[in-house]
């Protein structure tokens, strides 16, 4: 369904004014950690890519954190139309365990890679707060990466 011009605008203006009452400081003190790359073979093809993952954090999400995917460009051939511009798919596990609190957690997904790498994928995880061990690996023939972050908790409320 296509929006009036006037609609549009509403929709601009409203986001422009939520952004104005967040303020410039709240994502001020975001922090972003990456960890070692894996690299990996992925199925479609003799194909090939370099797996970045990383977390973001910030007191504005105490007790959680966002962990990140994205693939480097593939290398290979694949077995598809374009074998010399291939495009392959390997799931990938970031798990996490919270050394503070014991809880344990696994974010993983099917990433698509092709000639310009993959699109990120990204997802909230509820770690608590604390220090956070990550292991990231793939369901093919891959190096494994261990990683950390802390995960900030809740300020206390003014006294």
């Amino acid at each position: 369904m296509k929006q009036p011009n006037i609609a549009r605008a509403g929709v601009v203006l409203a986001g422009a004014a939520l952004a104005a009452l967040a303020g410039p400081g709240a994502q001020a003190n975001a922090v972003t950690i990456e960890f070692p790359q894996v690299p990996t073979l992925a199925y479609g093809g003799l194909c090939g890519t370099t797996i970045r993952t990383w977390a973001d954090v910030s007191p504005a999400w105490p007790g959680r954190a966002i962990i990140n995917m994205r693939a480097l460009p593939v290398v290979g051939i694949g077995d598809g139309d374009y074998p010399l511009a291939p495009l392959c798919e390997v799931r990938t596990m970031v798990d996490w365990r919270n050394t503070t609190t014991g809880a344990v957690g696994r974010y993983e997904d099917t990433i698509v890679t092709g000639l310009y790498g993959s699109i990120q994928y990204a997802l909230f995880q509820d770690t608590g707060p604390g220090h956070i061990e990550v292991t990231v690996s793939t369901d093919a023939a891959s190096i494994p990466a261990h990683g950390w972050f802390d995960v900030p908790a809740p300020a206390a409320p003014p006294a």
